[in-house]
């Protein structure tokens, strides 16, 4: 139901944009409305990883430089029955974390400075199943290509605003003209946050499966939600609509990008949670990857 619901909403922005071509070049802006669309979503096919690594400076960690961590999300990866995703590490003091890549043989995972130093091993283990569910529900090309409509739409409305024609003969004239060109980027980013809102809960459930203990994620949220919210995430700030791939929203609400939240609220997510029953898994990350409880992994190895 989530896959049929995510199509659904991008078959909207799709309409949306090639109804922005078709109202500043008729059916053949439509045409070439459509063109743009597709070599954008080509383009992000395939560096979709790259850029959101670039745009938040990640840097990239293995086994010798970081051995806690990239253990953890081996095993992890492991359990899930998928490839292993390459590790990064985000430099910031707010605790929180993403995953992007075209599909499970080519993705990453990034968790920040701050999640590492301010939550338990059980905690950091269940946010990273959870950004391996995203991956292995193939969410992380979904948003990007989701983030690349949203944005295409709201280029093609500030140029039509001020470069389209005033032609008349269209419908609504310059007025039904106008209207669009403003509403259009409303709703594909509502679209966009709908998408997002509805892939989280999704991702929750199975990265509970994954670790095996709600709980685990359910504390981790809590407590990420509670200390994201007076660290800013300045390479989030700096780029918004990458706000959409944190577990977290990381935008701390100063400006007027975070008027609407791309995830759901952390008491509702918290809930859904509460509500799942511990799986099979929990054995075996439980012993091994997160050894004892309240222990957080140590920065210091990590260089």
């Amino acid at each position: 139901m989530g896959n049929i619901r995510t199509f659904a909403l991008m078959a909207v922005l799709t309409a949306l944009f090639m109804g922005l071509g078709a109202l500043l070049g008729g059916a053949t802006g439509a045409v070439v409305a459509l063109l743009i669309a597709a070599a954008m979503n080509l383009y992000t096919y395939w560096n979709s990883d790259k850029s959101v690594l670039r745009m938040t400076g990640a840097r990239s960690v293995d086994e010798r430089s970081a051995p806690d961590l990239v253990g953890m999300v081996n095993q992890l990866a492991d359990a899930a029955g998928m490839p292993r995703p390459k590790v990064y590490i985000m430099e910031t003091a707010q605790p929180n974390a993403f995953a992007t890549g075209r599909n499970p043989e080519n993705a990453a995972v990034a968790a920040t400075t701050g999640l590492l130093n301010s939550l338990s091993r059980e905690e950091i283990a269940a946010v990273m199943a959870h950004e391996l569910a995203h991956i292995k529900n193939r969410d992380t090309l979904t948003m990007t290509v989701t983030a690349t409509f949203a944005g295409a739409i709201a280029m093609l409305a500030n140029f039509g605003m001020f470069f389209g024609n005033s032609d008349r003969e269209r419908p609504g004239g310059m007025i039904g003209t106008i209207a669009l060109m403003i509403l259009a980027p409303m709703a594909a980013g509502i679209v966009q946050m709908a998408i997002s809102r509805s892939r989280e809960y999704e991702a929750d459930r199975l990265g509970a499966e994954i670790c095996g203990r709600p709980d685990w994620l359910a504390s981790a949220l809590r407590k990420i939600d509670g200390l994201a919210r007076g660290r800013m995430n300045v390479q989030a700030e700096k780029d918004p609509a990458l706000a959409h791939m944190f577990i977290i929203n990381p935008l701390n609400g100063r400006g007027a990008d975070n008027l609407f939240s791309t995830h759901p609220a952390t008491e509702n997510r918290i809930a859904a949670l509460m509500e799942l029953r511990p799986t099979r898994q929990e054995s075996n990350i439980g012993r091994s990857s997160v050894p004892k409880s309240g222990r957080k992994i140590r920065q210091d190895p990590w260089g």
